[in-house]
C-alpha cells in the first residue's frame, strides 16, 4: 500500500480493466473524454477539409498529414485553423487513439439489420451494427437514467442519413457522450440534424442543409466535404450556432475522465472493488510508479 496519487497513463485508463470499471451495474457506459486534444476541432480530416456555399463552423478546423484545405462560397468560423501543423498531428494522434478504444468497448446491444429510427428511445450503452447503420427518420436518446452516461455506436462499415432525418438527445449533463464510431464512411443525408461527434475510418460528407449542432466531424483518412452546412462543437450554442432547441448537453459531449455527476448505485460497488483490483494488478504489471 501507499499514500498519496497514483498516475495513470492515457493508454492504462483505456485499459480493459479501467474501462470495465467504468461500466455500472446495469452495463451502461460512463461517460469518457476520448476525444483529448482533439476536442477543440469541430471539423479535422486527414486528407481534405472542403466547404462549399455558405457554411459554418463554430471550433476549430485542421487538417493532417493531409494539407489541402478549400473554400468555395462563404465559411463562417469561430476557431482556429491547423493545416499540417503540430496542433492538427497532435489532435489526429489522439482523434486515432479514440476510434481505436471506441472500436474495443464491448457493445451492450447489437442492432445490426435495424433502421435507427425503429429501436425507439435508446438509453446509454454500447450499440453495435456489425456492417452498416442508416437512420431514415428521428432516433431519441435519452440519458434520464444515466445523466453521466455515454451512448457509443459502432457501425462496422457505413453510416447514412437520409433527408431530413434528425438525432434527438433528451435529459443530458455536462457528463454525457454521444460518439459515432464508423468503419468507413458517415453520409448525413441533405437537411439532416445529427448530433454527437462523428469518428470516421475513411470519410465524411454533410449534403445540403445538414447540420451537426452538438458534435464534431472527424475523419481519419479522407476527407470531410460540406455543402452548406453548420458544425458545433459547443453544445451551449455559443456564437448563435445551436440552431434548434432541446438539450445536447453543456460539454460538447465529451464528460471528464470520469464524469461528476456518475455516482455509482450501491449495486455496484462490488464491480467496482474488482475494478481497482484489476487496476492495481495492471499498475504493477506496467511499472507505474507513484507520486511521491
Amino acid at each position: 500500500m501507499f499514500n498519496g496519487i497514483m498516475t495513470l497513463s492515457p493508454s492504462l485508463l483505456r485499459s480493459a480493466p479501467f474501462v470495465a470499471l467504468l461500466l455500472n451495474w446495469s452495463g451502461e457506459a460512463l461517460a469518457i473524454d476520448y476525444l483529448e486534444r482533439s476536442a477543440d476541432f469541430a471539423v479535422l480530416a486527414g486528407s481534405t477539409v472542403m466547404t462549399i456555399g455558405v457554411t459554418t463552423i463554430n471550433g476549430d478546423i485542421g487538417v493532417s498529414p493531409g494539407t489541402a484545405f478549400t473554400v468555395t462560397g462563404t465559411l463562417n468560423h469561430i476557431g482556429a485553423v491547423h493545416i499540417a501543423d503540430a496542433v492538427a498531428g497532435l489532435a489526429w494522434t489522439d482523434a486515432t487513439n479514440a476510434f481505436n478504444a471506441l472500436a474495443a468497448l464491448t457493445p451492450t446491444t447489437n442492432l445490426t439489420g435495424f433502421d435507427l429510427d425503429l429501436v425507439g428511445v435508446l438509453t446509454p450503452g454500447v450499440y453495435r451494427f456489425d456492417t452498416t447503420a442508416q437512420l431514415t427518420g428521428a432516433l431519441t436518446l435519452d440519458y434520464a437514467s444515466d445523466p453521466g452516461g455515454a451512448f457509443i455506436f459502432q457501425i462496422g462499415s457505413a453510416l447514412t442519413t437520409a433527408s431530413g432525418a434528425s438525432v434527438i438527445t433528451l435529459n443530458g449533463s455536462a457528463g454525457s457522450g454521444l460518439y459515432w464510431n464508423v468503419g468507413s464512411a458517415a453520409t448525413l443525408g441533405s437537411g439532416t440534424i445529427f448530433a454527437g461527434n462523428i469518428l470516421a475510418q475513411s470519410a465524411i460528407t454533410l449534403g445540403p442543409g445538414a447540420s451537426i449542432v452538438c458534435g464534431r466531424a472527424i475523419a481519419l483518412t479522407g476527407a470531410v466535404t460540406m455543402i452548406g452546412n453548420t458544425i458545433s462543437n459547443d453544445c451551449g450554442g455559443a456564437g448563435g450556432y445551436s440552431i434548434i432547441g432541446g438539450d445536447f448537453g453543456s460539454n460538447g459531449f465529451l464528460g471528464a475522465a470520469v464524469a461528476a455527476d456518475a455516482v455509482p448505485e450501491p449495486a455496484s460497488w462490488a464491480l467496482m472493488i474488482v475494478g481497482f483490483g484489476l487496476i492495481g494488478a495492471a499498475v504493477r504489471r506496467r511499472g507505474v510508479v507513484p507520486a511521491a
